[in-house]
């Protein structure tokens, strides 16, 4: 991942505990509505893709596990990782575009309800992206997948060469003389892997999304229903499809792209279908970006823009998050795909302790909070999720009494110690495990290993019913609070 340049050395710092008496007045443990749904406390784990699905997207034992841990600790709102809703395979992710997927996403509901006693709810992130492909061999790229044309034989001087030639001429090229004979898109197929972008509208099925990505996400939120999930969670972040349309980046020119009012269209006619297939009586909202976090990509004032017509259209929620987009990605090794959290703008969706000056904890909090104040002054109520760095009672608490939003997202805390809310409401927040933000576990994710935290994956490795992870080094699931209430 990219690091700041300062590289100044960051502590967790939650700050002091409240007791049970000063968590029982708290704002953060006070309940809020979320459209129909009645939230008891306004704590939320955003999702997060742990790899414990299986190549069919089936939900698994490991997949119940994971979710019914994190419901033990009873936060207000839980979300299901992103999970994709096209009937096509695309590794461990879990997967919702076929009702055979209905069955253990219902599994899933109930062990969630189980396991929080019924404390929480909890809502499935549903995500469509385009095409990647892994960086390739430079010989194989050239003999394989380069398509070669008129430009580059004239950029060559070898108009009258058989095209066999120049594929082996320019795999022996110098990378300083390629520059001169490719194009900005076959360069970066060969040191970075093929993507697609939604600007592709030379390829039928990107042309096509405007008709088909309404549709798709309509009949996974009405599968999403069918199974017992309380609310719907629109996937419009970071550097998937849905993210890609409302970015700055987009210069679509058939009515889906340029100014914002066109970026926005696709996500405002893919959430109307959802709402028309799950009805008004069901959650739905969405995670975009406060902000692209790239160059010329999309602003806080573009952002709020965005949530106002998400409101006015009627979401129950927006969910804040920043950065992790393609565009600035580091170059993957041969034989990886890019990842997009390894850039700039993937240090502002996840810092780190090694940070800048404003270090790793609440970065999001100003951009939401102006975000929230144009939501407000159109006149809506739509509550908005901020997320990023947040760690303590006190900083969650601040937050909220500013009014910079109305529900406090907390990912790699929640990681690092599912039980967190839990023992903070009870007076006992000494005994929770800090997260660190090392990003070990974002590490994991980028290898699409099973992601696990390092303050506890090696602790009580040999207790009875612990279940390790693929490589046998590591417990799949936090260790269980010792100190926990009865239920």
């Amino acid at each position: 991942m990219w690091k700041p340049p300062e590289r100044i050395k960051f502590e967790p710092n939650p700050g002091r505990w409240p007791t049970a008496e000063e968590a029982a007045r708290s704002r953060w443990f006070s309940p809020v509505k979320i459209g129909p749904l009645a939230i008891e406390q306004r704590t939320w784990v955003p999702a997060m893709v742990p790899w414990r699905s299986n190549d069919e997207g089936f939900v698994t034992d490991d997949v119940l596990d994971w979710y019914a841990r994190f419901a033990e600790g009873r936060p207000g709102g839980l979300v299901i990782e992103a999970t994709g809703i096209r009937d096509v395979p695309s590794g461990p992710l879990l997967r919702i575009g076929h009702d055979r997927f209905v069955p253990g996403l219902k599994k899933l509901a109930e062990t969630v309800k189980r396991a929080s006693g019924g404390h929480t709810k909890l809502f499935i992130q549903c995500i469509d992206f385009l095409a990647i492909r892994r960086r390739p061999e430079p010989d194989k790229y050239f003999q394989r997948f380069l398509r070669i044309t008129d430009a580059h034989r004239k950029a060559l001087g070898a108009e009258t060469w058989p095209e066999a030639k120049i594929r082996e001429h320019l795999a022996a090229m110098p990378d300083k003389e390629l520059d001169a004979v490719l194009d900005a898109r076959e360069l970066e197929g060969l040191r970075m892997g093929y993507r697609e972008r939604v600007t592709d509208l030379h390829l039928p099925h990107v042309r096509d999304l405007p008709k088909v990505m309404p549709d798709l996400f309509a009949a996974a939120a009405r599968r999403a229903r069918e199974a017992g999930i309380d609310g719907v969670e629109l996937h419009y972040a970071h550097a998937y499809t849905m993210a890609s349309f409302l970015s700055r980046t987009n210069d679509r020119a058939d009515g889906y792209g340029g100014s914002k009012e066109a970026r926005v269209r696709l996500p405002l006619e893919v959430f109307r279908r959802v709402r028309e297939a799950v009805g008004p009586d069901y959650a739905v909202g969405c995670r975009f970006l406060a902000e692209d976090c790239i160059e010329g990509g999309s602003t806080v004032e573009d952002s709020a823009y965005y949530a106002v017509e998400f409101a006015r259209a009627g979401m129950d929620f927006l969910s804040l998050s920043r950065g992790g987009r393609f565009e600035d990605a580091k170059q993957p090794g041969v034989g990886e795909a890019a990842y997009p959290y390894t850039g700039r703008s993937g240090y502002e969706c996840m810092p780190a302790a090694l940070s800048d000056k404003f270090g790793p904890f609440g970065r999001n909090v100003k951009p939401g909070a102006a975000i929230k104040k144009a939501v407000n002054a159109a006149g809506f109520a739509t509550p908005v999720i901020v997320t990023g760095g947040i760690h303590g009672f006190r900083q969650a608490e601040e937050i909220l009494e500013r009014g910079d939003a109305d529900l406090i997202g907390s990912a790699r805390q929640a990681l690092a110690d599912p039980d967190w809310f839990l023992k903070v409401r009870l007076g006992r927040g000494a005994e929770v495990r800090a997260c660190e933000f090392t990003n070990y576990c974002e590490g994991l994710d980028q290898k699409h290993k099973q992601v696990t935290c390092k303050l506890w994956d090696r602790v009580d490795l040999d207790e009875p019913g612990v279940k390790r992870t693929d490589d046998g080094k590591r417990r799949k699931t936090p260790p269980k609070w010792k100190g926990a209430p009865a239920a």
